[in-house]
C-alpha cells in the first residue's frame, strides 16, 4: 500500500479569546486612540490564564499558520474567554477573515469555557476604568447595584444556541466536506443530536445536545472531533435548565464521559473500525486529556495539596482502558494548559495523547501536525518572542497605582514569554501559596531562599562550590516555586526560559533533598522533600521530551485502500 500525504494541520488549544474592542467597559487608549475592555490585573494575577493578551496571541498564532500555509486548523476547545455572546461573535469574525484571505479551514470543539448546559449561565467580571479603579460587568440583572453594570453580552449561551456563531466551523455540514457525520447519523440538525440525561434521583431529566462530529476535509483524512463536555443533572429541585441544576464540565472530562456518554465510545469504535477498513487516516481530538498529560510526574500533588484542579482533572485508568478498547491510536487534548506527550502500549497497540499548551499561559504555543498514512510528526510552535501590548501594561500600572501597590515585575516584560513567566511568579504569591498550599507550610517556605529550604530538609548536602552556594542563597524560594510550575506545565519548552545555572542548581537540590510521592508528616521538612522530588520528576520529563515528535500508526498494513 502506497503512503499518502496530507495537508498540515495546526492544533490550537485554549486560546481563551477576549475581545479587547468589546463594549464591556472601555478604558484607556490603544496606539490607535481607541479604548479597550481591559480585565483587571487583580483578577489576572490569580488566574491560571491571562485575559487581555489573548487577542494578540491568537492573531500571532493565526499569522504563523498563514505564513506556514497550513490548510487545516483545529480549535481544541476553550476558544473563548468564557463563552460570552459578543466574544464568540468577534472570534467567528476573525476566523472568517483568515479563511477568506488564506483559505484556512477551521474545525472547532467546545470546551468547558465556551458553552454551558442547555440554557447557559451568567458571568460577572471585573474591568478597569480610566483612573485605575475597577467596575463589575455582569449579565445577571440580580447583580445590579452600585459598582456593577448589566450587559447581556456577557452571557454564555447553552446548547445548541451557543454553537450558533461558530456553526460554520465544523459543527454542521458544509458543501466542501467529503464526509460529515455525528454519533447520531448523517443529519446535522441539532434536534437529531440529542441524548438522555437524568439526575440519580430521577427528578431532573433532560434531552441534551452533543456536538461531536466526524469530518473528512480531504480524501483519506478523517478528523474525529469529540464533544467531551459533560453536564450531569443533579438531585433536587431546580428551575428548568438553570446553571445550579448541573455539574460543571470542568472537572468531568473523560472520567465523566465513560459514565454519562457511553454512546460516544460506541461511535468511536465504529469510526475506528471503518477507518481501518476504508484506508482512512484517523486523528481524534477532544478538549480533555485521555491519558495523564504529566505522565505521572504530577503524582506528588495529591500528597502535597490534596484534590487540586490538576488531580481532579487527571484521567483515571478506565479511560485508558476504554481508548484501547475502541481502537484509538492518536488523541489530541487541551484543557490543562500543558505541553506533554504520553504513550501507552497494550497487546502490540499504541495509544498516544498529545497535550497541546495554551496560547494564554506559560508556555504559549500551539502544534503543527505533518502527516501521512503511516505516521505523523508533531512540532511545537512557540509564541514566546511576540511583543506584549504596552497599552495593556500601562493599564495594569494605573490599576496598581490606584490601589497603592508595588509595580509587578511583569509590567516591564519585553516579550510575551517573559511576561508569562513573571505572571507565574505573581500566581505563586496571589493564588498558589495563598489558596492551594497548606497555610503553615506556605508561610514558612515563602520567606526562605533555596539554600535555606535545602538545609531545612537535610544537613547532608554534598560539598558545593562557592558559586553554587551563593546562587542558592540568592534565589528566593518563591522564584523556585514559580519555575517548578513552569517546568510542570512547559516540559522541554520551559528550558529556554529558565536560566541554565538555575536548572543545574535545581538538579542538585532535587537529587539531594527530593523524595518519592508519599504521605508526609505535615511538617515543612516533609513537604519540601516531596516538593523537591516532584521538581526532579519535572526535570527528567522535560529532559526526555522534545519539541517535535514522530508517531507511527500501528495498523498501516491492516488498512485496505479506499
Amino acid at each position: 500500500m502506497s503512503v499518502r500525504r496530507f495537508s498540515d494541520i495546526a492544533v490550537i488549544a485554549d486560546a481563551h479569546f477576549h475581545e479587547l474592542n468589546s463594549d464591556f467597559c472601555l478604558s484607556g487608549d490603544t496606539a490607535d486612540g481607541e479604548g479597550m475592555s481591559l480585565r483587571s490585573w487583580a483578577d489576572t494575577r490569580q488566574s491560571t490564564r491571562v485575559f487581555n493578551e489573548s487577542a494578540g496571541a491568537l492573531t500571532a498564532a493565526l499569522d504563523e499558520v498563514a505564513k506556514r500555509r497550513v490548510r487545516h486548523v483545529v480549535l481544541l476547545g476553550d476558544y473563548t474567554d468564557d463563552g460570552q455572546k459578543s466574544t464568540t461573535e468577534a472570534l467567528a469574525s476573525i476566523l472568517r477573515r483568515y479563511r477568506d484571505a488564506h483559505g484556512t479551514a477551521f474545525y472547532a470543539l467546545p470546551g468547558n469555557h465556551d458553552i454551558f448546559g442547555p440554557c447557559g449561565r451568567h458571568h460577572t467580571k471585573e474591568f478597569l476604568k480610566d483612573n485605575g479603579n475597577t467596575i463589575l460587568i455582569s449579565s445577571d440583572e440580580t447583580q445590579a447595584g452600585p459598582g456593577t453594570v448589566i450587559n447581556r453580552a456577557m452571557y454564555c449561551a447553552g446548547y445548541p444556541k451557543g454553537l450558533g456563531p461558530m456553526a460554520e466551523f465544523g459543527y454542521f455540514r458544509r458543501a466542501e466536506y467529503l464526509h460529515w457525520e455525528s454519533p447520531f447519523g448523517g443529519s446535522d440538525a441539532s434536534c437529531d443530536r440529542l441524548y438522555d440525561a437524568a439526575s440519580p434521583d430521577g427528578r431532573n431529566q433532560y434531552r441534551l445536545m452533543d456536538a461531536s462530529y466526524l469530518v473528512e476535509p480531504e480524501d483519506g483524512l478523517w478528523l474525529m472531533m469529540i464533544d467531551a463536555n459533560v453536564f450531569e443533572p443533579l438531585n433536587g429541585a431546580f428551575g428548568r435548565g438553570e446553571e445550579a441544576a448541573f455539574t460543571d464540565s470542568t472537572a468531568g472530562g473523560w472520567n465523566a464521559m465513560l459514565r454519562a456518554k457511553p454512546f460516544i465510545l460506541s461511535w468511536m469504535n465504529d469510526v475506528a473500525q471503518r477507518a481501518r477498513m476504508l484506508g482512512k487516516t484517523l486523528l481524534t481530538f477532544s478538549h480533555y486529556p485521555a491519558l495523564d498529560p504529566f505522565d505521572g510526574a504530577a503524582e506528588a500533588e495529591r500528597f502535597l495539596f490534596g484534590e487540586t484542579n490538576v488531580v481532579r482533572r487527571t484521567p483515571r485508568q478506565p479511560v485508558q482502558d476504554a481508548f484501547f478498547t475502541v481502537g484509538i491510536e492518536v488523541h489530541f487534548s487541551g484543557h490543562l494548559h500543558v505541553e506533554g506527550l504520553t504513550r501507552r502500549t497494550r497487546a502490540n497497540r499504541n495509544l498516544t495523547n498529545v497535550a497541546v499548551p495554551s496560547l494564554v499561559a506559560f508556555p504559549p504555543a500551539f502544534k503543527v501536525v505533518t502527516l501521512s498514512s503511516d505516521e505523523i510528526s508533531v512540532a511545537a510552535i512557540e509564541l514566546a518572542s511576540i511583543p506584549v501590548n504596552p497599552a495593556i501594561l500601562d493599564g495594569y500600572a494605573r490599576e496598581v497605582a490606584f490601589r497603592g501597590e508595588e509595580v509587578d515585575r511583569s509590567f516591564a516584560s519585553s516579550s510575551y514569554g517573559e511576561f508569562l513567566r513573571a505572571h507565574k511568579q505573581a500566581l505563586v504569591i496571589h493564588r498558589y501559596l495563598a489558596k492551594e498550599w497548606p497555610a503553615q507550610v506556605a508561610a514558612s517556605i515563602a520567606v526562605m531562599n533555596v539554600w535555606e529550604a535545602a538545609k531545612c530538609v537535610t544537613d547532608a548536602l554534598p560539598a558545593l562550590d562557592p558559586a553554587t552556594i551563593e546562587l542558592a542563597k540568592s534565589v528566593p524560594m518563591t522564584e523556585l516555586i514559580a519555575d517548578w510550575y513552569c517546568l510542570r506545565q512547559g516540559s522541554c519548552l520551559a528550558f529556554g526560559h529558565v536560566e541554565a545555572e538555575r536548572l543545574a542548581l535545581y538538579r542538585i537540590v532535587a537529587a539531594c533533598c527530593g523524595q518519592q510521592p508519599q504521605a508526609h508528616d505535615k511538617t515543612t521538612e516533609g513537604f519540601l522533600a516531596i516538593f523537591f522530588g516532584a521538581l526532579g520528576s519535572f526535570l527528567d520529563r522535560a529532559q526526555n521530551a522534545g519539541k517535535s515528535v514522530t508517531i507511527k500508526f500501528d495498523d498501516v498494513m491492516d488498512r485496505m485502500p479506499a
